[in-house]
């Protein structure tokens, strides 16, 4: 399993082979270093914490966790398997990942603000004419007949966006180990310079000719 932490650039395209337009997110994802090996003996789960961007300054608890490394200000945490080599101290790169190869994007979507049902929800809006005013974007009615109260999960106005989102199975266009910089073929959550987590997905393959 391959995973790197990185920023979100901007979108962009490139061209294949065959001439064809494929549209890409660029991610810049500089060397990770491994900051601590989870193992089922000490934290009763397998996992790898890794960190990025330095810093001057870190918190005392901080420094005695990074003792010996950078003063990492970003860390998170991937879940792998058995088969894990990585130990603390080493680097991880873009090469880890295979053109072709399908991964898993995690990231913080765009916070959108306090937004009404209409467009937080999708709601249609109520008419515009025969005797209905000021209310085209009202959710209408929000309780029952019967019971009278708000069921719980009732979708209303509030705040959107700014959430953790995972977006499944992209394909890795391209790699550049002199840059840094991942293409992943579609769209990536998040705003540009927003910290993006790839991880690969066991199994599955692309082959190209």
């Amino acid at each position: 399993m391959s995973f790197i932490i990185g920023r979100k650039i901007e979108m962009t395209q490139l061209f294949s082979d065959d001439g064809m337009v494929i549209p890409v997110t660029l991610i810049q994802a500089e060397p990770n270093t491994v900051t601590q090996v989870r193992t089922d003996e000490t934290d009763g789960y397998l996992a790898i914490q890794v960190g990025i961007e330095t810093k001057s300054r870190i918190l005392k608890p901080q420094v005695g966790h990074l003792k010996n490394l950078e003063n990492f200000s970003v860390l998170r945490e991937f879940r792998v398997n058995s088969n894990n080599t990585l130990q603390r101290g080493d680097a991880i790169s873009v090469e880890v990942f295979e053109r072709g190869a399908r991964v898993d994007v995690v990231g913080v979507s765009k916070g959108r603000g306090y937004a009404g049902v209409v467009k937080r929800h999708h709601f249609k809006g109520g008419k515009a004419t025969h005797g209905n005013k000021d209310q085209q974007r009202m959710g209408g009615s929000i309780g029952s007949q019967r019971q009278g109260k708000v069921i719980k999960g009732q979708r209303m106005a509030g705040r959107m966006g700014d959430e953790r989102v995972t977006i499944k199975n992209l394909e890795v266009i391209s790699t550049d180990s002199k840059t840094n910089i991942i293409a992943l073929k579609g769209a990536v959550p998040g705003a540009r310079g927003g910290l993006i987590m790839i991880k690969t997905r066991p199994g599955k393959t692309v082959w190209h000719a």
